[in-house]
């Protein structure tokens, strides 16, 4: 599976992006994918996943209700919408396939899309 993560950018607070994750291969719709997130200086960590077709989700605590995971299986693309963005979301964020909340769990990673959050 291979995964390229797009949509990043330069948003001002308050605003909304969302990003996508196109997935390749042709067991890509079988993996959950997970959306990470890395800040500098700063260890990465989980944002939000979802199973095979989307019916099961998970969020970090800390951005219930203002990011939300969905996923388009005929695409193969998973996507996370960010609205309310804050100054402190400012990260690389990686998507990746076949794991839940722990980065080690993960099979796939794809090669991360930078957000910038201004205040």
């Amino acid at each position: 599976v291979q995964l390229q993560a797009s949509g990043g950018g330069l948003v001002q607070a308050g605003g909304s992006l969302r990003l996508s994750c196109a997935a390749s291969g042709r067991t890509a719709g079988a993996f959950s994918i997970g959306w990470f997130r890395q800040a500098p200086g700063k260890e990465r960590e989980f944002v939000a996943v979802c199973n095979w077709n989307g019916g099961r989700t998970d969020y970090a605590d800390s951005l219930k209700g203002r990011f939300t995971i969905s996923r388009n299986n005929a695409k193969k693309t998973v996507y996370l919408q960010m609205n309310s963005l804050k100054p402190e979301d400012t990260a690389v964020y990686y998507c990746a396939a076949g794991g839940w909340l722990r980065p080690n769990d993960y099979d796939y990673w794809g090669q991360g899309t930078l957000v910038t959050v201004s205040s």
